[in-house]
């Protein structure tokens, strides 16, 4: 499916919305898109959306952070925005060490396979052998 977007970068029409961003200028930003038509006018039909942002440092550096806050209005979005960027830094967090995980756990063979530990001809690695 991101294939058929790369190779077909069309917006989508009737998914259009308007965005609108609010910060504290301290902790982060929240983005409200509100939908609207083809035309641009207001679309009632679906609902607003507010997507909160932040930001965690890490030894690699600052981490961009996206995540949906519940609320229909900018203030519920607000008084949700605390316990909302709690729950998705948590995620990354984990989502991070999971990654670190799986890259220690890789065993790293050297091209031309395992040096000679003995028992056989030079290159043939003795009875040891890797897949």
């Amino acid at each position: 499916m991101a294939d058929e977007h790369a190779q077909d970068p069309q917006m989508d029409a009737d998914s259009l919305y308007l965005e609108e961003t609010f910060t504290d200028r301290k902790v982060g930003a929240i983005r409200r898109l509100s939908p609207v038509k083809r035309d641009g006018s207001p679309d009632s039909a679906r609902p607003v959306l507010f997507i909160g942002q932040a930001e965690i440092m890490t030894n690699m550096g600052p981490v961009p952070i996206n995540f949906e806050i519940e609320g229909q209005s900018l203030e519920e979005a607000v008084t949700g925005f605390s316990a909302a960027a709690t729950a998705a830094i948590e995620r990354t967090v984990q989502q991070i060490q999971e990654m670190r995980r799986q890259a220690a756990s890789q065993l790293v063979v050297p091209q031309g396979g395992m040096p000679n530990l003995g028992g056989g001809p030079p290159g043939h690695g003795g009875k040891i052998q890797m897949p």
